[in-house]
Protein backbone atom coordinates (compact mmCIF):
# COMPACT_ATOMS: atom_id res chain seq x y z
CA UNK A 1 0.00 0.00 0.00
CA UNK A 2 1.86 3.27 -0.89
CA UNK A 3 2.25 5.84 1.22
CA UNK A 4 0.27 8.79 2.32
CA UNK A 5 0.88 12.09 0.68
CA UNK A 6 -0.85 14.34 3.38
CA UNK A 7 -0.53 12.76 7.04
CA UNK A 8 -1.79 15.24 9.77
CA UNK A 9 -2.02 14.08 13.28
CA UNK A 10 -3.22 16.24 16.53
CA UNK A 11 -2.88 19.08 14.02
CA UNK A 12 -4.34 22.23 15.86
CA UNK A 13 -4.28 25.94 15.22
CA UNK A 14 -4.90 28.28 18.21
CA UNK A 15 -5.22 32.34 18.30
CA UNK A 16 -5.07 33.50 21.40
CA UNK A 17 -7.72 31.63 23.39
CA UNK A 18 -9.35 30.87 20.28
CA UNK A 19 -8.66 27.11 18.79
CA UNK A 20 -9.33 28.00 15.36
CA UNK A 21 -8.61 24.28 14.25
CA UNK A 22 -8.51 21.28 17.53
CA UNK A 23 -6.66 18.14 17.12
CA UNK A 24 -7.01 17.38 13.34
CA UNK A 25 -5.76 14.22 12.29
CA UNK A 26 -6.23 12.48 8.53
CA UNK A 27 -4.21 10.88 5.56
CA UNK A 28 -4.73 11.39 1.74
CA UNK A 29 -3.36 8.87 -0.58
CA UNK A 30 -1.18 9.76 -4.09
CA UNK A 31 -3.48 10.95 -6.82
CA UNK A 32 -6.85 11.42 -4.51
CA UNK A 33 -9.11 13.96 -4.96
CA UNK A 34 -9.69 15.00 -0.85
CA UNK A 35 -12.83 16.98 -0.27
CA UNK A 36 -12.64 19.25 2.69
CA UNK A 37 -15.90 20.13 3.42
CA UNK A 38 -17.44 22.46 6.54
CA UNK A 39 -19.11 25.88 7.46
CA UNK A 40 -17.50 29.32 7.14
CA UNK A 41 -15.12 29.60 10.10
CA UNK A 42 -14.99 26.08 10.57
CA UNK A 43 -11.58 25.86 10.18
CA UNK A 44 -10.99 24.72 6.40
CA UNK A 45 -8.67 27.43 5.38
CA UNK A 46 -6.46 27.71 8.56
CA UNK A 47 -5.79 23.87 7.86
CA UNK A 48 -4.56 24.49 4.13
CA UNK A 49 -2.66 27.40 5.79
CA UNK A 50 -0.79 25.08 8.00
CA UNK A 51 -0.32 22.32 5.39
CA UNK A 52 1.23 24.91 2.84
CA UNK A 53 3.80 26.36 5.27
CA UNK A 54 2.16 29.61 5.98
CA UNK A 55 1.07 29.42 9.61
CA UNK A 56 2.34 27.49 12.43
CA UNK A 57 0.59 25.13 14.02
CA UNK A 58 0.44 25.22 17.72
CA UNK A 59 0.24 21.54 18.44
CA UNK A 60 0.44 18.04 16.38
CA UNK A 61 2.15 17.20 13.10
CA UNK A 62 1.94 17.20 9.62
CA UNK A 63 4.15 16.04 6.42
CA UNK A 64 3.34 16.09 2.54
CA UNK A 65 4.90 13.61 0.59
CA UNK A 66 7.28 12.94 4.01
CA UNK A 67 7.81 16.19 4.22
CA UNK A 68 7.33 18.28 7.75
CA UNK A 69 5.71 21.20 6.81
CA UNK A 70 7.82 23.32 9.96
CA UNK A 71 10.75 21.83 9.58
CA UNK A 72 11.37 21.69 5.62
CA UNK A 73 9.19 24.43 4.35
CA UNK A 74 11.46 25.83 2.15
CA UNK A 75 11.26 22.09 0.11
CA UNK A 76 7.72 22.02 0.71
CA UNK A 77 6.99 24.76 -1.13
CA UNK A 78 8.35 22.81 -4.40
CA UNK A 79 5.99 20.33 -4.05
CA UNK A 80 2.92 22.21 -3.94
CA UNK A 81 0.77 24.42 -5.74
CA UNK A 82 -1.94 26.50 -3.33
CA UNK A 83 -4.65 28.17 -5.40
CA UNK A 84 -6.67 30.69 -2.67
CA UNK A 85 -9.98 32.05 -2.87
CA UNK A 86 -8.47 35.44 -3.91
CA UNK A 87 -5.57 34.01 -6.25
CA UNK A 88 -3.37 36.65 -6.80
CA UNK A 89 -3.36 37.22 -10.59
CA UNK A 90 -2.03 40.97 -11.98
CA UNK A 91 -5.13 42.48 -13.84
CA UNK A 92 -3.28 44.99 -15.80
CA UNK A 93 -1.17 41.90 -17.36
CA UNK A 94 -2.04 39.70 -20.65
CA UNK A 95 -2.66 35.48 -19.80
CA UNK A 96 0.64 34.99 -21.19
CA UNK A 97 2.50 37.60 -19.02
CA UNK A 98 1.18 36.26 -16.02
CA UNK A 99 2.17 32.87 -16.41
CA UNK A 100 5.23 33.72 -17.76
CA UNK A 101 5.56 35.91 -14.95
CA UNK A 102 4.87 32.87 -12.28
CA UNK A 103 6.84 30.27 -14.10
CA UNK A 104 10.09 32.60 -13.55
CA UNK A 105 8.96 33.10 -10.17
CA UNK A 106 9.29 29.75 -9.35
CA UNK A 107 12.95 29.46 -11.19
CA UNK A 108 11.35 28.55 -14.57
CA UNK A 109 13.89 30.11 -17.46
CA UNK A 110 14.36 29.53 -21.67
CA UNK A 111 13.83 26.50 -22.62
CA UNK A 112 12.49 25.01 -19.42
CA UNK A 113 9.67 27.70 -19.01
CA UNK A 114 8.90 27.81 -22.80
CA UNK A 115 8.40 23.97 -22.38
CA UNK A 116 6.24 24.05 -19.00
CA UNK A 117 3.99 26.89 -20.68
CA UNK A 118 3.53 25.45 -23.84
CA UNK A 119 1.90 22.29 -21.51
CA UNK A 120 -0.22 23.94 -19.31
CA UNK A 121 -1.51 25.62 -22.50
CA UNK A 122 -2.71 22.45 -23.78
CA UNK A 123 -4.21 21.18 -20.39
CA UNK A 124 -6.00 24.15 -19.52
CA UNK A 125 -7.14 25.53 -23.31
CA UNK A 126 -5.88 29.37 -22.54
CA UNK A 127 -4.29 29.91 -25.78
CA UNK A 128 -7.26 32.27 -27.15
CA UNK A 129 -6.81 34.53 -24.46
CA UNK A 130 -3.19 34.64 -24.24
CA UNK A 131 -3.58 38.72 -25.25
CA UNK A 132 -6.24 39.04 -22.91
CA UNK A 133 -5.72 41.14 -19.91
CA UNK A 134 -6.69 39.44 -16.93
CA UNK A 135 -9.31 41.76 -15.63
CA UNK A 136 -11.30 41.20 -18.74
CA UNK A 137 -11.21 37.14 -18.51
CA UNK A 138 -14.88 35.87 -17.07
CA UNK A 139 -14.70 34.31 -13.59
CA UNK A 140 -14.50 30.71 -14.94
CA UNK A 141 -11.20 31.60 -17.14
CA UNK A 142 -9.90 33.71 -14.66
CA UNK A 143 -9.99 30.10 -12.38
CA UNK A 144 -8.26 28.37 -15.10
CA UNK A 145 -5.66 30.82 -15.27
CA UNK A 146 -5.36 31.20 -11.21
CA UNK A 147 -4.78 27.52 -11.62
CA UNK A 148 -2.30 27.52 -14.38
CA UNK A 149 0.00 30.06 -12.34
CA UNK A 150 -0.32 27.52 -9.50
CA UNK A 151 0.88 24.52 -11.76
CA UNK A 152 4.18 26.05 -12.93
CA UNK A 153 6.39 24.54 -11.22
CA UNK A 154 4.59 20.63 -11.27
CA UNK A 155 3.56 20.32 -7.96
CA UNK A 156 3.09 17.00 -6.52
CA UNK A 157 0.10 18.56 -4.67
CA UNK A 158 -2.09 20.74 -5.30
CA UNK A 159 -4.21 22.92 -2.60
CA UNK A 160 -7.65 24.52 -3.95
CA UNK A 161 -9.55 26.79 -1.42
CA UNK A 162 -13.45 27.08 -2.84
CA UNK A 163 -12.59 27.05 -6.50
CA UNK A 164 -15.53 27.08 -8.27
CA UNK A 165 -17.21 29.35 -5.89
CA UNK A 166 -18.54 32.75 -8.27
CA UNK A 167 -18.73 31.35 -11.45
CA UNK A 168 -20.95 29.76 -13.11
CA UNK A 169 -22.17 25.76 -13.61
CA UNK A 170 -20.71 25.42 -16.69
CA UNK A 171 -17.33 26.61 -16.19
CA UNK A 172 -17.66 24.75 -13.03
CA UNK A 173 -17.79 21.59 -14.56
CA UNK A 174 -14.93 22.18 -16.98
CA UNK A 175 -12.85 22.86 -13.68
CA UNK A 176 -13.66 19.59 -12.16
CA UNK A 177 -12.99 17.81 -15.63
CA UNK A 178 -9.05 19.56 -15.38
CA UNK A 179 -9.38 18.18 -11.83
CA UNK A 180 -9.91 14.70 -13.27
CA UNK A 181 -7.12 14.90 -15.29
CA UNK A 182 -4.55 16.17 -12.84
CA UNK A 183 -5.79 13.21 -10.56
CA UNK A 184 -5.61 10.48 -13.23
CA UNK A 185 -1.93 12.19 -13.87
CA UNK A 186 -1.19 11.25 -10.33
CA UNK A 187 -0.86 14.75 -8.53
CA UNK A 188 -3.00 14.73 -5.16
CA UNK A 189 -5.69 17.43 -4.59
CA UNK A 190 -6.78 18.85 -1.60
CA UNK A 191 -10.41 20.54 -2.60
CA UNK A 192 -12.52 22.71 -0.36
CA UNK A 193 -16.15 23.35 -1.19
CA UNK A 194 -19.84 24.42 -0.27
CA UNK A 195 -21.38 22.24 -3.56
CA UNK A 196 -22.27 19.13 -2.38
CA UNK A 197 -22.31 17.44 -5.89
CA UNK A 198 -18.24 18.55 -5.66
CA UNK A 199 -18.56 16.84 -2.45
CA UNK A 200 -19.94 13.74 -4.10
CA UNK A 201 -16.98 14.00 -7.48
CA UNK A 202 -14.41 13.28 -4.58
CA UNK A 203 -12.51 9.93 -3.62
CA UNK A 204 -12.58 11.16 0.07
CA UNK A 205 -14.31 13.75 2.22
CA UNK A 206 -13.61 15.28 5.44
CA UNK A 207 -15.87 16.79 7.31
CA UNK A 208 -14.54 20.12 9.93
CA UNK A 209 -17.26 21.58 12.26
CA UNK A 210 -16.41 24.27 14.99
CA UNK A 211 -12.58 23.56 14.42
CA UNK A 212 -13.10 19.77 14.63
CA UNK A 213 -12.82 16.94 12.16
CA UNK A 214 -16.12 14.59 12.75
CA UNK A 215 -15.75 12.57 9.76
CA UNK A 216 -13.54 11.75 7.62
CA UNK A 217 -13.83 8.60 4.85
CA UNK A 218 -15.04 7.67 1.26
CA UNK A 219 -18.51 8.96 0.15
CA UNK A 220 -20.13 6.11 -0.40
CA UNK A 221 -19.34 4.63 3.49
CA UNK A 222 -19.92 7.53 5.08
CA UNK A 223 -24.13 7.33 3.43
CA UNK A 224 -24.01 4.20 5.79
CA UNK A 225 -22.89 5.67 8.65
CA UNK A 226 -25.71 4.64 11.85
CA UNK A 227 -26.48 8.24 12.47
CA UNK A 228 -27.62 9.06 8.92
CA UNK A 229 -29.51 5.83 8.53
CA UNK A 230 -31.31 5.40 11.88
CA UNK A 231 -32.69 1.96 12.69
CA UNK A 232 -36.35 1.49 12.17
CA UNK A 233 -36.01 4.56 9.52
CA UNK A 234 -35.86 5.13 5.62
CA UNK A 235 -35.42 7.71 3.60
CA UNK A 236 -38.21 8.30 0.49
CA UNK A 237 -38.38 11.14 -2.32
CA UNK A 238 -41.88 12.75 -2.52
CA UNK A 239 -42.62 14.38 -5.93
CA UNK A 240 -45.92 16.21 -6.11
CA UNK A 241 -47.53 19.63 -6.81
CA UNK A 242 -47.52 22.63 -4.68
CA UNK A 243 -44.01 20.85 -2.99
CA UNK A 244 -43.72 23.81 -0.38
CA UNK A 245 -47.08 23.11 0.63
CA UNK A 246 -46.46 19.85 0.90
CA UNK A 247 -43.49 20.12 2.88
CA UNK A 248 -45.39 22.62 5.79
CA UNK A 249 -48.30 19.91 5.69
CA UNK A 250 -45.20 16.72 6.54
CA UNK A 251 -42.64 18.81 8.55
CA UNK A 252 -44.27 18.38 11.99
CA UNK A 253 -46.13 15.05 11.70
CA UNK A 254 -45.38 12.14 13.70
CA UNK A 255 -43.04 9.87 12.59
CA UNK A 256 -41.03 12.37 9.95
CA UNK A 257 -38.22 13.04 11.59
CA UNK A 258 -36.52 15.05 8.65
CA UNK A 259 -38.07 16.89 5.38
CA UNK A 260 -36.60 18.82 3.12
CA UNK A 261 -37.36 20.29 -0.38
CA UNK A 262 -34.97 18.86 -3.34
CA UNK A 263 -35.94 20.34 -6.72
CA UNK A 264 -39.75 19.76 -7.49
CA UNK A 265 -39.73 16.72 -5.01
CA UNK A 266 -38.94 16.53 -0.89
CA UNK A 267 -36.57 14.27 0.57
CA UNK A 268 -38.08 12.51 4.16
CA UNK A 269 -36.68 10.78 6.37
CA UNK A 270 -39.76 8.38 8.15
CA UNK A 271 -40.16 5.76 10.46
CA UNK A 272 -40.57 2.50 9.47
CA UNK A 273 -44.00 2.65 10.76
CA UNK A 274 -45.36 5.60 8.85
CA UNK A 275 -46.66 3.57 5.97
CA UNK A 276 -46.46 5.27 2.15
CA UNK A 277 -50.32 5.04 2.38
CA UNK A 278 -50.44 7.70 5.76
CA UNK A 279 -48.06 10.24 4.05
CA UNK A 280 -50.47 10.47 0.60
CA UNK A 281 -53.00 10.80 3.54
CA UNK A 282 -51.10 13.93 5.55
CA UNK A 283 -50.82 15.48 1.71
CA UNK A 284 -54.49 14.73 0.77
CA UNK A 285 -55.80 16.72 3.64
CA UNK A 286 -53.93 19.82 2.29
CA UNK A 287 -55.55 19.42 -1.28
CA UNK A 288 -52.24 17.38 -2.85
CA UNK A 289 -53.57 14.40 -4.01
CA UNK A 290 -51.07 13.28 -7.52
CA UNK A 291 -48.41 12.03 -5.29
CA UNK A 292 -45.15 9.68 -6.39
CA UNK A 293 -43.34 8.21 -3.48
CA UNK A 294 -40.04 6.15 -3.91
CA UNK A 295 -37.42 4.78 -1.59
CA UNK A 296 -33.97 6.89 -1.63
CA UNK A 297 -30.57 6.62 -0.68
CA UNK A 298 -29.16 9.25 1.60
CA UNK A 299 -27.27 11.66 0.04
CA UNK A 300 -24.01 13.56 1.35
CA UNK A 301 -25.96 16.62 2.57
CA UNK A 302 -27.92 13.94 4.69
CA UNK A 303 -24.35 12.93 5.65
CA UNK A 304 -23.48 16.40 7.26
CA UNK A 305 -26.79 17.87 8.04
CA UNK A 306 -26.77 14.51 10.12
CA UNK A 307 -23.83 15.37 11.73
CA UNK A 308 -23.98 18.60 12.74
CA UNK A 309 -27.04 17.98 14.62
CA UNK A 310 -25.55 15.20 17.06
CA UNK A 311 -22.50 17.89 17.24
CA UNK A 312 -24.48 20.46 18.01
CA UNK A 313 -25.36 21.93 15.74
CA UNK A 314 -29.41 21.97 15.64
CA UNK A 315 -31.66 19.28 14.57
CA UNK A 316 -32.47 17.77 11.29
Amino acid sequence: MAEPMIECEGLTKRFGDFTAVDNVSFNVEPGAIFGFLGPNGSGKSTVIRMLCGILEPSGGTARIGGLDVVEQTDVLKESIGYMSQKFSLYDELTVEENLRFYGKLYGLRREALRKRFDELLTLTHLEPYLDRRAALLSGGWRQRLAMACALMHEPRVLFLDEPTAGIDPVARRELWDLLFEFSGRGMTLFVTTHYMDEAERCSNVGYIYLSKLIVCGVPDELKMLPEVNPPGTRRIDVTCEHVTLGLQTLRHRAGISAATVFGQSMHLLVDDAVSDERIRGYLAEAGIRDVDLRPISPSLEDVFVALTAKHGGGTE
